[in-house]
């Protein structure tokens, strides 16, 4: 098992800046990746960014530029750095964490941690 403690999140204006935290605890030896996925109100739940554990980075390509994944192993912890944000960011954002053990693979999600930009 593994738990996840999100933070990090609030309000901000377009053109901020934010960074939201993930901390891992419990079964982390098995941890492959990491990574950030929002969902909008009405909308399907969509990835983010993603980390492996070697610290190989894949972004949706429509945030390129603006956010930055990053994992300090050491801490356990993957951050999402959010820059030149705008109203369509607003979002929950939810942490997500891959175990793998032998052949099986799990997902386990944080609690989310609400983005909103105002205008």
């Amino acid at each position: 098992q593994v738990q996840l403690v999100e933070s990090g999140g609030g309000l901000v204006q377009a053109g901020g800046s934010l960074r939201l935290s993930c901390l891992a605890s419990g079964s982390i030896f098995s941890i492959t990746s990491m990574g950030w996925y929002r969902q909008a109100p009405g909308k399907q739940r969509e990835l983010v960014a993603v980390i492996t554990s070697s610290g190989r980075a894949n972004y949706t390509d429509s945030l390129k530029g603006r956010f930055t994944i990053s994992r300090d192993n050491a801490k356990n912890t993957v951050y999402l750095q959010m820059n030149s944000l705008k109203p369509e960011d607003t979002a929950v954002y939810y942490c997500n964490v891959r175990t793998i053990l032998v052949t099986i693979l799990t997902d386990y999600w944080g609690q989310g941690t609400q983005v909103t930009v105002s205008p």
